[in-house]
């Protein structure tokens, strides 16, 4: 990106009469722009038009009680071509508004509402205000600090079907003689998280919603009120299908701040983990969307090979669904002796099996009927909803954080970024097929370099002793208690750190006070942005199609609720 004088002359030329207001600083390499709530839509329209921005990744609130404008609005910005990142900040007071984005990104709808239903903070504009993750009869806004941490409010009485505001379809259409069809979440392809509205005229969907929060574990809440360390097993939880890669997205983030580089060891074990979560959950996504369809054997083969990833995931912990392998300095322990050998085994039967799937299904009539062109979007479409990952690339849109923007020795590996054309459930199919080869590669380059010494950083501000050093001498056991009890004081300040998960662009904004607890965490879950362009993408199409879109999708609740 431009140096921070370059950009400040732009829009000091371009907002002459803001000039004084805009301020444009560095965190932690973050590049920060801060600006009055009144410049915020010209502002964003200028960074998107120009070319510069094209993609909001998220937009969040943060609460400071003791300030006059209480609420910051936050706003992360993307290049897709050139992968630069810009933070863009608002400060608004309680009880008043801030400009809607949603006429410059379609994306921007779900990532109000969230802000307006968690913080209560107003969106002039918004199509549709209304509550998204907290139940209609929750009273107060639960990520606000005075709100207790541990307060319940049940639902006691549910809402009629209902289309709002939010839904897709063609406004003043006769809907008496439309047949109304709720999807879920008492469904099978919804598994008991998701909620789909329609209204069919036949068999054909002519206005669509959809229903989220059934999941609602408060994730970001408990975060801060838990010190970093203990947040990990949390992060295991949000994609519960990849849990890994949810523990080095959140580490990741943690040693940025504190300004450390882990062991080549530790960088090398995360990719090695990172491609074998990427494989299983891509085995989820298409076994999953498979079965939902029809085709019942290619589940079979798919998760007897899943079973496969997680017998060397117990090998390292003991766990296999959710994992905590990570620690912030590295990994929680070594791989012990004969896992590689047994991971180059698994490694045969994973192709083996990839390859007996494909023949299964690529060139299957019947699947290719029921996925080609169904759900299909373009890469503008795309970009306004904010996809990334396979979602993304299948549109056409080669963006891949591992090849854009590398990290943990990516650059150094040799592999290809699957790119399709129509970005329908098909193309979604086969970038994902591609995908697992591609994993598969880059692991099997991993192991024939992998690095000597140590699996963690053995810093004592945030890395625990070992366990003879705890119980052997004094000093390791003071450090011990004192980790425990006080945890890691990362610098103030705040960070946003990316990485490529299965479903795309795993995001964790963090903003520190110094404390042992995190004063705010915000997750950008891969599948937010993608889910909530369903309603568009099912409308006009077969009631039929509606669960092989979603299947193609990939949405976990765990991420999609936090």
């Amino acid at each position: 990106m431009k140096t921070m004088e370059v950009l400040k002359e732009e829009l000091y030329s371009r907002f002459p009469e803001f000039a004084s207001s805009i301020q444009i600083f560095s965190n932690f390499g973050d590049v920060t722009l801060t600006c009055p709530k009144e410049l915020i839509l010209p502002l964003l329209g200028h960074f998107k038009n120009r070319g510069r921005f094209d993609l909001l990744m998220d937009i969040c609130g943060v609460d400071y009680p003791e300030r006059a404008q209480r609420f910051e609005v936050v706003y992360h910005l993307f290049s897709s071509k050139s992968g630069d990142r810009i933070r863009v900040k608002c400060g608004v007071e309680e009880g008043k508004s801030i400009k809607s984005v949603t006429p410059l990104w379609k994306g921007a709808n779900w990532f109000e509402r969230e802000a307006y239903d968690l913080y209560g903070i107003q969106f002039e504009g918004h199509p549709n205000l209304t509550r998204i993750l907290c139940h209609h009869q929750f009273v107060g806004h639960a990520l606000r600090k005075d709100y207790p941490a541990d307060k319940v409010q049940l639902c006691t009485s549910p809402l009629p079907f209902h289309l709002n505001g939010n839904g897709s379809g063609e406004s003043g259409e006769d809907e008496e003689s439309l047949v109304p069809l709720n999807i879920g979440p008492s469904h099978p392809a919804t598994h008991g998280t998701l909620r789909i509205l329609t209204l069919l005229d036949g068999e054909r969907v002519k206005k669509a919603d959809v229903e989220i929060g059934y999941l609602h574990r408060c994730f970001e809440k408990m975060a801060e009120v838990h010190s970093y360390t203990q947040v990990i097993p949390f992060t295991d939880r949000l994609n519960y299908c990849s849990a890994p890669m949810n523990n080095i997205g959140y580490c990741r983030t943690i040693e940025r701040m504190l300004g450390v580089e882990i062991p080549s060891r530790a960088q090398a074990m995360r990719v090695i983990l990172a491609e074998l979560s990427r494989i299983i959950d891509h085995f989820v996504c298409i076994g999953a969307n498979a079965v939902d369809i029809g085709a019942l054997t290619g589940f079979f083969y798919l998760f007897e090979l899943r079973e496969r990833v997680y017998n060397l995931f117990e090998k390292l912990c003991g766990a296999r669904l959710t994992v905590s392998l990570t620690r912030i300095g590295g990994m929680a322990a070594d791989a012990p002796e004969g896992w590689f050998d047994d991971l180059t085994q698994t490694l045969k039967h994973l192709r083996k099996g990839i390859d007996e799937v494909d023949r299964l299904l690529t060139k299957n009539k019947i699947w290719m009927e029921r996925t080609q062109i169904a759900g299909a979007i373009s890469a503008e479409q795309a970009i306004q909803w904010g996809y990334t990952g396979p979602c993304l690339r299948a549109a056409g849109v080669n963006l891949d954080l591992r090849r854009l923007k590398p990290y943990y020795g990516y650059e150094t590996l040799d592999f290809e970024v699957p790119v399709g054309t129509t970005g329908d459930v098909y193309d979604r199919y086969l970038v994902r097929m591609e995908e697992m080869r591609q994993s598969i590669r880059i692991i099997e380059q991993v192991i024939k370099q992998m690095p000597g010494g140590d699996y963690i950083l053995r810093d004592k501000s945030f890395v625990l002793p070992e366990k003879k050093d705890v119980y052997g001498n004094i000093e390791g056991l003071m450090n011990h208690f004192m980790l425990v009890v006080k945890g890691i004081h990362p610098p103030v300040g705040e960070i946003y750190d990316a990485t490529e998960a299965a479903n795309g662009e795993l995001g964790f904004y963090l903003v520190s006070d110094g404390s042992g607890c995190p004063y705010r965490l915000k997750v950008r879950p891969p599948c937010f942005p993608i889910f909530q362009s369903l309603p568009e993408c099912i409308t006009g199409g077969l009631v039929a199609d509606v669960i092989a879109i979603l299947g193609s999708m990939n949405v976990i609740a765990g991420e999609l609720d936090r």
